[in-house]
């Protein structure tokens, strides 16, 4: 890590300015676009013919099972192989999925009552009957046969996402020059909330008017958009391409790399651990139908208040200065989004739970920039696909398992506690991490740092 004595000219705009990035920023805008609307639309669905939470907590076991399964070899393959392939063809993946999808909420009497089926569909319903102890277990719903195919087609859109996200998360210091880095992770970061604002919401208005099935349908089309992007992108820079044996020690070389910087080890199990216990997402349809009662719409905007506070934060960030005191800033963001998750609990006011869940993705959208930014700054690029893939691992696994324990825990002991409970534990967590990690603290300002050599 080498430090220059003053910052550089701050150009808020510098990394749009490059024909590569741009390009490809506006496609993955546009399939992250139909990724939120279709995991939106999924989980309504699934909400829909179950009535169940636990059912809601097993949609994030199914996404969180290939997060571990996949993801250390998904970044050896992103180091060792073109990127811009991999992604095009995961992207091909998910376009067939959402086609699944779109014909499975078109015309689910179609699939015909198979053993296999009912006997899934039973399965399902007698570990929701386990966990059903708060509300009375009498509104369960599991006789859809579609339900297990779509717990089926959730699963390999979630294969398909692991496998490339790697790749996806490592590109972009092949297609900025270096010095233009830190302000591409910012609009990455950026677009990405723009489309988890508009993403849930469109998805929400599309249930509401003409139903799941548009939901697929668009995010098929925005998939195939963003492979005719692709295509036309070529690097800024040529990438590194490990030579890998193929081993597990060179598998785990992304690991070995975390476990000796203390800095990014530290930012992500913060991330990790507060998202496990603060994540309250899973539990939105549950708020929009029994809490706050504002319906499908209601619950649109409750998926896109988060995302529209982080896109807030993101245009404040991109046109200020860089952060004096980065790690500063993550501890308080993560301390403050642990407090709005309990303002999110115990609101019974709609607009009083929008504006609590917009600081949550105001202070998550500071974690998120200082923890890219530190894996992409310090992380040299054949390291980067394995490196980015351990953080997924972190990040990843937060969502999907703290989905999970949010419908289990609501199940048991009811929405308003699982949520209240887990913002304290994020609160807990990030005064565990900050006494642990004292170098968070004193972390420098994030252009003066380099890649290991």
């Amino acid at each position: 890590m080498s430090a220059s004595p003053t910052a550089p000219s701050h150009d808020p705009y510098a990394a749009l300015k490059i024909p590569h990035y741009r390009g490809y920023l506006v496609g993955s805008f546009f399939a992250l676009l139909g990724r939120q609307a279709v995991t939106a639309g999924a989980i309504w669905q699934v909400y829909e013919w179950t009535h169940s939470s636990t059912a809601l907590g097993l949609v994030g076991l199914v996404n969180v099972l290939p997060l571990l399964a996949l993801s250390l070899p998904a970044g050896a393959i992103a180091d060792r192989h073109d990127r811009r392939r991999l992604i095009g063809l995961g992207t091909v993946v998910m376009a067939a999925v959402n086609a699944g999808l779109a014909a499975l909420a078109f015309w689910p009497s179609a699939v015909p009552e198979l053993a296999p089926l009912r006997w899934a569909n039973d399965l399902l319903h007698r570990i929701a009957l386990v966990f059903e102890q708060h509300g009375g277990a009498a509104s369960l719903r599991f006789d859809e046969p579609a339900l297990p195919l779509i717990f089926l087609l959730l699963l390999a859109h979630a294969c398909a996402r692991i496998l490339i996200w790697p790749a996806r998360s490592s590109i972009t210091p092949l297609l900025v020059p270096n010095a233009a880095l830190a302000n591409a992770i910012t609009w990455n970061t950026s677009t990405f909330e723009i489309a988890t604002v508009a993403g849930p919401a469109l998805g929400g208005f599309l249930i509401a008017f003409t139903g799941t099935t548009s939901v697929y349908v668009l995010g098929a089309a925005l998939e195939l958009l963003f492979l005719l992007a692709l295509g036309r992108v070529t690097y800024f820079q040529p990438p590194q391409r490990a030579v890998l044996r193929r081993t597990w020690r060179d598998m785990l070389a992304g690991a070995e790399f975390i476990w000796r910087k203390k800095i990014i080890l530290g930012a992500s199990s913060l991330d990790l651990f507060a998202v496990l216990l603060g994540g309250a997402t899973a539990l939105l349809p549950v708020y929009a139908d029994q809490i706050l009662h504002v319906g499908p719409i209601g619950f649109g905007w409750l998926r896109a208040a988060p995302s529209l506070g982080a896109f807030a934060m993101a245009m404040w960030i991109a046109h200020r200065p860089p952060l004096e005191h980065p790690g500063r800033a993550l501890l308080w963001s993560v301390a403050g989004f642990g407090v709005a998750i309990v303002a999110f609990g115990l609101s019974r006011w709609f607009w009083l739970s929008l504006l609590a869940l917009f600081l949550t993705g105001a202070f998550d959208n500071v974690s998120v920039v200082v923890r890219q930014s530190l894996v992409q700054l310090l992380t040299p690029d054949a390291l980067r696909g394995r490196v980015t893939a351990v953080n997924q691992i972190f990040i990843g696994s937060s969502n999907e398992i703290g989905a999970l324990r949010a419908g289990l825990m609501s199940a048991v002991l009811g929405p308003v506690a699982a949520v209240v409970w887990g913002g304290i534990g994020t609160v807990l967590v990030t005064v565990a991490v900050a006494r642990a990690v004292p170098g968070l603290r004193r972390l420098p300002a994030l252009h003066t740092l380099r890649p290991e050599g």
